[in-house]
Order: structure tokens, then C-alpha cells, then sequence
């Protein structure tokens, strides 16, 4: 009996444990279709559309038991997203949101977490737009606000209340979880992240001080440039909207340096002016109109740039063959003082040295004295042997009186100094020098006296007075100046000597007559520079690319030039060129074709170019240079010199000289 009792009981036990769990399955699959019901109405009023996704995510034991009411819930869900009014602007993806669905999941023990994509409301736009906020009871209130809706505010208080409902969030089951350890459920966003996610998203970084002027200078290049076809297409309503932008937005920028200097209302000028751009782009979308007017605009800007360029280019070169006010001083007070007192009697020393082959000679053929007495004093202060050097300077009629007085009340030592003038030269005249006969000619005189409106195609560099003077072609009649003289070192009046050229005089020319450093590496210096090899009698005598060389430091063999008649060469090739069909004019061309295979190279350490014109000359080559040459236009006792190069020529002149200082001259 005992036995039977002890059997009805295990049986009426195990009906009432079938029977309880029946009702527990009865009870889970009844709260699955409650949340399944209620959670898409929840969200679908929640103040922001929601994306469609692929299904519900499922944490814990749920995550195995999904029903056939979930996949209806999911489809009225998509439904209801499908209907919802969709925002035009670019949508910003925002961090998944987690929100409890209600009571009923506490006890099924399912945490649904819902995808929350926001659509991407602009900032500061028009729209009737929900706030989200937690009541008291824990439940999600939404209110509207019409107007214009600040969206970080509307987004912070989003997370807020998505924040303070996610206060419901649920635990597992006892019965489900005593297995292991309980899970942490935590939004994975937060007000700083969706600050962060908001600000990365914007039209314009704050990365840097000036970002947003960058942003409106850029604002204002694209709408000249919309501006600029549309009316030639008579949009005058857009023209007149995007003026009246254009005019706030150089408001905003007037006088402003960095954002901080921009005013309090910049990000609503941005936005209204990016709307009138779009609107623009959308009513008036041609590209070809566009590509045309880029082209037009850049084909007119490289104009104005070709048209500035000559502009500068005429300045600079008006600025380099002008007498500075200071040189012109000097040489009026040192002319006055020549005449007002006994020194035109006076004779410079050391005369007889003036005629010794076998001394060091140089020829120096300039009218500016302080660039002379550069020359000659560096010259001097680096020669070893000084009373071995002579100095045959040559001047014109008008600075005479000026270059004499100058060197007779500056003593050079025991060096001889002589100074002539070259209207003493009654040998060179125009029936024995064809380039005078040619700088008498009309053509010569129409040529530089003609209107400026006339000269379309000539370059100012050739209007320079220069070659009027009979001093630029002097370098070509050496031996006839020097008739006892074997060997002359040629000497521009724009270089600095920085070593001891005796050296010089030892070289073997090895039989050529001109000695001067080669300008290969320069391809402004190839005979296809300065020669016309269009003309035939150039092209047939001459190698286009063959090396030029430079003026300025040349080592002349007279005995070889008296041999060679190259002074007869010179004539023939100025003869040909009456009219300047085979070469501009200019001292160099002439040279080129004059000592044509008559050229030996120079080591450069003995003549270093570009100070005139170079901006970047190696400070250890100029150090290194025997001479430095200022050839240019910048001439180092110009306003116009390069800073860093004067200091090599000024420490040569004496600024405490009297006539210096009176013309207020200085370093």
C-alpha cells in the first residue's frame, strides 16, 4: 500500500511539473508576441526615422528561441519606415542606440536591442522636429518645436532619454542564468561621442585657427564663378540672391585674421550661402557653360600675368640703366672740386711704369667712380706685389674731370694709376669704327628715340643708353690703345676682386687670344641665344650650341690679336650686322662671333657670375672666387641690389671719404 501511495504521489507530481511548464512555454511565447507588438509603435513615434534592418539582435538564451511573431513584427516595422517622409538631406550615420522594449521582456528574459539610423537633420534647419525627454514614470515623452531646431540640442536630448529609459534595462532570468555569470548591457553611445560624431560631420573643421575664413573665401570663389555664367544666361533672380550672400559672407570676413575675429551669426551666413550654391547648382547644372568660363578666366589670367611680367620687366630695367641721385652727386662735387682747385695741374705718380710690358697691366673702361674705385681698390689690397700692377682706366668726357679727382686724392700705394679720355681717341671715328658709323645712322636714332607706343616687339634690355656708348665697344680696340703692350686684363666695373690675380699673366693661352671662363652649364649662354641662326651667315659659320663664355674678367693676348687682325674680324661682323639681322645689340654677340675658336677656358674659381641676378649663389663659391661679377640688372650700388650680396662690395668702399659722405652715401 505503501508502495502504491508513494507511486500516486511521484504521478501527480510530475503532472503538476508538466503542467507548470507548459504555462512557462505559454508564458514566454505570450510575452514574445506582446513585445513583438508593442515595440514598433515605440519607436515608429520616437522623433527619428528609423532605417530598415535586417532583424532584431538577440543577446543571451533568446538568441535561440526566435518565433514567427518576431519576423511579423519586423515587417510591420518596415512597413511603417517605408511610409515615414524621408529628410532630403545627406543622412549621417549615428551610433546604434539600445532602448528596452517594456516590462513583459523582463520576464521572457530577451533584451531587444533596436537599430536607431538617424536621417541626418541639417543643423539650423526649418522643420517641425520631436524632442525626446523621460518623464517621471520612466516612460519616453515627445514634444514638438517648430522654428528652427538646433540639432545637437535635439541629439543630446535623444541620447538623454534614450539614456534614462535604458534605466529599464533587463536581467536574465534566475532560472536562466544561474549558469553563468550576469551580462553588462550598456549604450554604446554617449552625449560626448554624439557631440563628436556631429562635429565630424559638419561642412567646415575647427582643426585649425582659420578654417572657417578658409571655408568662406572658398564660398565666395565658387559663387564668382557661378555669377560669371549666369548672366550671360539672364538669371537675375539667382544673380540678385547670390550677391546679397556674397555681400554678408565679405561682411563677415572684413578685417578678420582667424576665426576667433569673425562674428557670432558666420555659421548661418555659411549655411544660407551653401543652400543659394546648391540651388544654383541644381537649377543651372551646364558644365560645358562652366568649363567655358574656366577657360576664358584662365586664358585672361595668364594675360594679365604676361602683361605684369613685361611691366616688371620695363621697371626693372628702367631702374637699372638710371643714375642714382647719390653717384650723380658724387661725381658733381668731385668734378667741382677738379676745376675750383689746382689738381688739373696735378700729374699722377709712378708715369713711366705706364708703358712696361713687363708689368701687370688692366683695362678698366667705365664712367662710374665709385664702381672704378672698387675695382681698383680690391685689386690692390689683395695683390702681393702691388707696385707691379698698372691701371689704365678710360672714362668719357662728361665724369673726366670726376674719375681724375677721385684718384689723385686716393693714393693706390706704389700702383700706377692713368686715367684717360676717350675723346683724346682721335683714331676712333666713324670711318675708321663701323659701329660709330652706325650709332650715327638714322636707323640707330629711330630706333632709340622712336615712341614707346612703336616698340611692340623689343625688349627694354636693348633700349639700354650703354650701347650708345663708344665705351661699351672700347674692350674691341685693345691694341690700338695699348700699342706697347703684350697681354691686358680686361676688368668690368661691376666686380670684386677677392685674390691675387698675378697668376693670370703666367697662364699659356696656348696660342688663342681671349682667356675667359665658359658659361656651358648656363643654357642662356649657348650661341643659339644671342645669334640669329635663322640667317644663313650665321648658321653656316657658327655651331648653334656651342659654349658661350662671359665678359668681365678676360685675359686678352695683344701680340696673338695683332697677328690674327682680329679688330678686322670685329669690323667685318659689325658691318654685316648694320641693320641687326644677325644679332641684337650688345657687347657679348659681337664677342662671340669676334673670338670665334680664339677662346681658351678659365678655371671658374677665377670669375663667379650671377650676383646681379642669381637669388641663391652658394656663399662658399663667392668666398672662394678670385672675382665675383654682379652682372644684371642689380647692380650693387643700386636700390635694387640683393641685400646679401652688397656686403662684398661696400666693405671695399671708403665711406669716410669727405665727398662720400657729403652725398650721403652708405653701407
Amino acid at each position: 500500500m505503501a508502495t502504491m501511495a508513494s507511486a500516486a504521489a511521484a504521478s501527480a507530481s510530475a503532472r503538476r511539473w508538466r503542467w507548470r511548464w507548459k504555462w512557462r512555454t505559454r508564458d514566454a511565447v505570450l510575452a514574445l508576441l506582446i513585445a513583438s507588438v508593442l515595440a514598433p509603435p515605440l519607436l515608429l513615434y520616437g522623433g527619428a526615422p528609423i532605417a530598415p534592418f535586417s532583424g532584431p539582435i538577440l543577446m543571451g538564451s533568446a538568441a535561440s528561441g526566435l518565433d514567427l511573431s518576431n519576423l511579423i513584427a519586423r515587417k510591420e516595422v518596415r512597413e511603417r519606415l517605408n511610409a515615414l517622409k524621408q529628410d532630403a538631406f545627406a543622412a549621417v550615420k549615428e551610433p546604434i542606440q539600445t532602448v528596452a522594449s517594456d516590462a513583459a521582456a523582463l520576464k521572457a528574459g530577451l533584451i531587444q536591442h533596436i537599430v536607431d539610423q538617424s536621417s541626418g537633420i541639417d543643423r539650423g534647419t526649418k522643420d517641425n522636429g520631436m524632442v525626446a525627454s523621460v518623464n517621471k514614470k520612466g516612460g519616453v515623452e515627445f514634444t514638438k518645436e517648430n522654428g528652427l531646431i538646433d540639432d545637437g540640442k535635439l541629439r543630446q536630448n535623444k541620447v538623454r532619454a534614450m539614456r534614462n529609459s535604458s534605466g529599464l534595462n533587463i536581467t536574465l532570468n534566475k532560472d536562466h542564468t544561474a549558469d553563468r555569470p550576469p551580462e553588462k548591457t550598456t549604450d554604446t553611445t554617449s552625449e560626448d561621442s554624439d557631440i563628436r560624431a556631429i562635429s565630424n560631420n559638419t561642412s567646415h573643421s575647427t582643426a585649425s585657427p582659420d578654417s572657417t575664413i578658409r571655408v568662406l573665401r572658398d564660398q565666395l570663389k565658387r559663387a564668382r564663378t557661378y555669377i560669371g555664367f549666369l548672366s550671360s544666361r539672364g538669371n537675375h533672380g539667382f544673380i540678385k540672391d547670390l550677391r546679397r550672400r556674397m555681400r554678408d559672407i565679405q561682411q563677415a570676413l572684413s578685417g578678420a585674421t582667424n576665426d576667433k575675429q569673425l562674428p557670432k551669426n558666420v555659421h548661418g551666413r555659411i549655411r544660407e550661402m551653401e543652400l543659394t550654391l546648391t540651388k544654383v547648382k541644381q537649377v543651372h547644372e551646364n558644365c560645358a557653360a562652366i568649363i567655358s568660363k574656366l577657360q576664358a578666366t584662365l586664358h585672361s589670367t595668364e594675360e594679365q600675368m604676361q602683361a605684369h611680367k613685361q611691366e616688371a620687366n620695363y621697371v626693372t630695367q628702367i631702374a637699372a640703366k638710371a643714375l642714382p641721385k647719390r653717384l650723380n652727386c658724387l661725381a658733381m662735387r668731385l668734378t667741382n672740386e677738379y676745376y675750383s682747385s689746382s689738381s688739373s695741374n696735378k700729374h699722377f705718380p709712378y708715369e713711366e711704369k705706364l708703358e712696361d710690358p713687363k708689368l701687370q697691366h688692366y683695362a678698366l673702361f667705365s664712367d662710374n667712380v665709385l664702381g672704378a674705385a672698387v675695382v681698383v681698390n680690391s685689386t690692390i689690397i689683395h695683390a702681393k706685389t702691388p707696385e707691379n700692377h698698372v691701371f689704365h682706366i678710360v672714362t668719357d668726357k662728361l665724369n673726366y674731370a670726376a674719375m681724375r679727382m677721385w684718384f689723385l686724392e686716393n693714393s693706390q700705394g706704389k700702383a700706377a694709376i692713368e686715367v684717360q679720355n676717350i675723346e683724346d681717341f682721335t683714331w676712333l671715328n666713324s670711318s675708321y669704327s663701323p659701329v660709330l658709323k652706325q650709332l650715327e645712322s638714322q636707323f640707330m636714332i629711330n630706333y632709340y628715340f622712336k615712341t614707346q607706343q612703336d616698340k611692340r616687339d623689343n625688349n627694354p634690355k636693348f633700349q639700354n643708353p650703354k650701347y650708345l656708348s663708344i665705351l661699351n665697344h672700347l674692350r674691341f680696340y685693345l691694341p690700338e690703345i695699348f700699342p706697347k703692350l703684350n697681354k691686358v686684363l680686361f676688368l668690368d666695373d661691376d666686380i670684386v676682386v677677392q685674390q691675387d690675380l698675378s697668376a693670370l699673366w703666367s697662364i699659356d693661352l696656348k696660342g688663342k687670344v681671349n682667356g675667359a671662363i665658359q658659361t656651358c652649364g648656363e643654357t642662356f649662354h649657348r650661341f643659339d641665344r644671342y645669334l640669329n641662326f635663322s640667317n644663313p651667315l650665321i648658321a653656316k659659320n657658327f655651331e648653334r650650341r656651342a659654349c658661350g663664355w662671359a665678359y668681365g674678367m678676360n685675359m686678352f693676348d695683344l701680340s696673338e690679336w695683332r697677328k690674327r687682325n682680329i679688330t678686322d674680324v670685329y669690323h667685318y661682323w659689325q658691318e654685316q650686322n648694320e641693320h641687326r639681322l644677325l644679332w641684337k645689340l650688345g657687347t657679348l654677340p659681337a664677342g662671340l662671333v669676334t673670338f670665334w675658336n680664339q677662346t681658351f677656358p678659365l678655371d671658374h674659381k677665377w670669375h663667379l657670375l650671377g650676383l646681379g641676378y642669381k637669388p641663391n649663389v652658394n656663399q662658399k663659391d663667392i668666398e672662394g672666387a678670385a672675382v665675383i661679377h654682379y652682372n644684371g640688372n642689380r647692380k650693387p650700388w643700386l636700390e635694387i641690389a640683393m641685400a646679401k650680396y652688397r656686403k662684398y662690395w661696400s666693405k671695399y668702399v671708403n665711406f669716410d671719404n669727405v665727398f662720400i659722405r657729403q652725398c650721403n652715401i652708405h653701407p
